[in-house]
C-alpha cells in the first residue's frame, strides 16, 4: 500500500452519529434535534448514506401507517407530504392457484383503512428535508467501512471507504482518503443485513438470546397501467401460486397516482429446492389472468430487488452496546403478516433517540435504557401479537397458513406459546440431487422480462475500477461444495444477474463469474449462499441503484 493510502484520515466529530438515511435512521435524527431544542442544548447530527442520494438505496411496497409519523410530527399533513400519499381505498387478499383466485377475509393485522400508499423514495426524501430544516447534516455518497473503537471497547463511529482504490488494490489517480466520524453515539440503521451491523452483533454478542433471523427476498416493479385497469388506493396481496406449498411466498399490487401500480413478490429465503429463482418466480407472478389483465397493454418503468428481515419480535438482537444502538430493518423490526416495516422503523427510531438523549445527559456511554423503552411501547405490542405468524411456517405452508387465520381471527396474537425460527436460511437449501428442476418460461418483453434488462431500469452504476465488493471467501468452497454440490445456486437466488457461471474451455470446468457492477444491494447472496462463503461488503459510496420511487 502506498505512503498516500496510510495517511491519517480526516476526523469529523459529532454527538450522534447515523449510519444510513431511511426511515429509521433519520426519525432517530429529527427526534434528537427535536430532544435537544426543547432542552435548549445542542446536539450536532450526521447521518451518512451510502446511495448516492437519500432514497437512492430504499425499496418498499409501501402503504404506510402514520403512527410514528403521528409522534414525530403532529402536523405532518402541513408539511408537504400528504401529495404522495394516497388513502387505501380499498384491500383485497387472494389464494392464487394456477389459474384461478379465490378472495379470502382480511385478518385485522393486514386492515389498510386508514393508511396510505406512497413511495418509500419520495417519503424518505421528504423526512431528510425536515431533518436538515432542524440542522441535521446529511451526507449521501459515503458508505461506512469501517467501524470504529476507542481504548475501552465501545465504538467510537466509522470511517467511511476510500474512494479511487484500482482492482489491483492500489490507490489510482482519483483516489482520496475516506473520513473518520467520531460520535458519543453512533446509530446503526443500514437495513437488513448491514455489513458494519453485523460487526457489531458479532463483536457484543447481541444476538446470543434470540433466534436467528429469517429473510425474505422482495422482487419489486412499477408499470404504468392503462386507466381502465387502475384503481387509487386499492391494496391487493395474494399467496399461493407459483411458488409451492414448501416455499414461503407472497405478492403485493398497490394503485398508487398517475396510473401507477407497484407490485411485489417476497420470496421466504428458508426455500429448499436450490434450482428456485425468487426473480423467476415474480416473473412468473405476473403471468397469473388476474394480473396480467392489470398490467395488459401497460408500460414498466421500475424495477428493484432488496431483502428484508422476516424473524419479528424473536429474532431482535440487543438493542444497545456500548457507544450505540441498532434501529429499523437492521434490528429486525418489520411486521411481517401486516407485511410492513415503515412505521416500526421509525418508532424505534425515536425510542433509541431518547435512549440517546439520556445517555447524554447522564454522561453515559450506552444507551441502556433503549431496550426497557421499547418493550414498554406499542411496538413492543403490536411486534409481540405478530410474533407466531412467519415463524408457523416453518412447520409446513398448510399449518403455517391455518394458524396465520387461527392466531389473527380470534387468538389475536395471544397464544399461550410462542414458536421458534431454530436455523438459518441458508441451511435449509438442499443438494441438487435431492431438488427437481424447475424450468421458467422465458421472457415475452412485454410482461416478463430479463434480469439484463431489469438492472437497466435500476439505475445500477459502479465504479468499474475497484476491488469487488462480493467476497468469495474461499474458492475451493466455491469451485468443490458451492458449484457441484448446489449447481451454483447464486446465479438463481441472486435477482441481478451478478453471478455468472462461464466455461473457459470445451471440457474445462465451469467457473463462476462474479458481475459486481450489477449489484442491487439486496444482500441475498450473504444471506442464502449454502455455506455462507460470500460476504458482501460495502462498495465505493455513491455506488449501487439509484432508485427515484421504489
Amino acid at each position: 500500500m502506498s505512503d498516500e493510502a496510510n495517511t491519517p484520515r480526516e476526523v469529523m466529530p459529532y454527538d450522534v452519529l447515523v449510519i444510513g438515511a431511511g426511515p429509521a435512521g433519520l426519525s432517530c435524527a429529527i427526534r434528537v434535534k427535536q430532544e435537544a431544542s426543547k432542552a435548549g442544548k445542542d446536539i450536532s447530527v450526521c447521518v451518512i448514506e451510502k446511495g448516492s442520494e437519500v432514497g437512492a438505496h430504499v425499496l418498499s411496497g409501501v402503504a404506510i401507517e402514520t403512527t410514528a409519523l403521528s409522534e414525530l410530527f403532529p402536523d405532518w399533513k402541513e408539511k408537504g407530504v400528504l401529495s404522495s400519499l394516497v388513502p387505501v381505498s380499498k384491500d383485497r387478499i387472494s389464494f392464487l392457484t394456477k389459474s384461478m383466485s379465490f378472495l379470502l377475509p382480511t385478518p385485522p393485522a393486514m386492515n389498510n383503512h386508514g393508511n396510505y400508499i406512497t413511495s418509500l423514495g419520495v417519503f424518505v426524501r421528504w423526512l431528510a428535508s425536515q431533518a436538515e430544516e432542524l440542522g441535521v447534516e446529511i451526507y449521501p455518497g459515503f458508505g461506512g467501512a469501517e467501524v470504529l473503537y476507542d481504548d475501552k471497547g465501545a465504538v467510537k463511529g466509522v470511517a467511511t471507504g476510500d474512494m479511487g482504490i484500482g482492482k489491483d488494490g492500489k490507490p489510482g489517480s482519483r483516489f482520496a482518503r475516506g473520513v473518520e466520524l467520531h460520535a458519543k453515539q453512533t446509530i446503526f440503521a443500514e437495513g437488513c443485513r448491514g455489513s458494519l451491523t453485523a460487526k457489531v452483533i458479532e463483536k457484543y454478542n447481541l444476538a446470543a438470546d434470540c433466534d436467528p433471523q429469517s429473510y425474505g427476498l422482495g422482487v419489486k416493479e412499477i408499470w404504468e397501467v392503462q386507466p381502465e385497469n387502475f384503481s387509487a388506493g386499492l391494496v391487493q396481496h395474494t399467496m399461493g401460486y407459483p411458488v409451492d406449498i414448501a416455499t414461503y411466498g407472497g405478492s403485493f399490487v398497490y394503485h398508487w397516482k398517475d396510473n401507477k401500480v407497484m407490485l411485489g413478490f417476497i420470496t421466504g429465503l428458508d426455500y429448499q429446492n436450490t434450482y428456485l429463482s425468487p426473480y423467476e418466480e415474480f416473473q412468473k407472478f405476473k403471468l397469473h389472468p388476474k394480473i396480467k389483465k392489470v398490467l395488459g397493454k401497460g408500460k414498466r418503468i421500475a424495477y428493484g430487488a432488496r431483502a428484508i428481515s422476516e424473524g419479528g419480535l424473536q429474532s431482535i438482537p440487543k438493542l444497545s452496546f456500548a457507544g450505540g444502538a441498532l434501529v429499523g430493518d437492521a434490528a429486525g423490526f418489520l411486521n411481517m403478516p401486516k407485511i410492513k416495516g415503515t412505521h416500526t422503523a421509525m418508532k424505534s427510531g425515536i425510542l433509541a433517540a431518547d435512549a440517546v438523549m439520556e445517555a447524554l445527559g447522564k454522561n453515559e456511554t450506552e444507551p441502556s435504557s433503549y431496550q426497557e423503552r421499547f418493550e414498554k411501547s406499542w411496538l413492543y405490542k403490536e411486534l409481540y401479537a405478530a410474533r407466531n405468524i412467519r415463524p408457523s411456517f416453518h412447520y409446513g405452508f398448510l399449518f403455517g397458513l391455518m394458524w396465520s387465520g387461527l392466531d389473527s381471527m380470534i387468538l389475536r396474537g395471544h397464544a399461550p406459546f410462542t414458536f421458534r425460527t431454530k436455523r438459518e436460511d441458508y441451511e435449509a437449501t438442499k443438494p441438487a440431487t435431492e431438488c427437481k428442476k424447475i424450468v421458467y418460461p422465458k421472457p415475452d418483453g412485454v410482461i416478463t422480462f430479463d434480469k439484463t434488462s431489469s438492472v437497466f431500469l435500476a439505475n445500477v452504476f459502479h465504479e468499474e475500477d475497484q476491488p469487488s465488493h462480493l467476497k468469495v471467501k474461499d474458492w475451493n468452497i466455491e469451485n468443490n461444495v458451492t458449484i457441484p454440490i448446489y449447481d451454483a445456486p447464486e446465479t438463481r437466488y441472486c435477482p441481478a444477474g451478478v453471478y455468472e457461471l462461464v466455461q473457459d474451455e470445451p471440457n474445462g470446468k465451469p467457473r463462476l463469474q462474479i458481475n459486481a457492477s450489477n449489484c442491487v444491494h439486496c444482500k441475498t447472496c450473504d444471506i442464502k449462499d449454502p455455506r455462507q462463503n460470500i460476504e458482501w461488503v460495502v462498495p465505493e459510496g455513491g455506488g449501487g441503484p439509484n432508485y427515484q420511487e421504489m
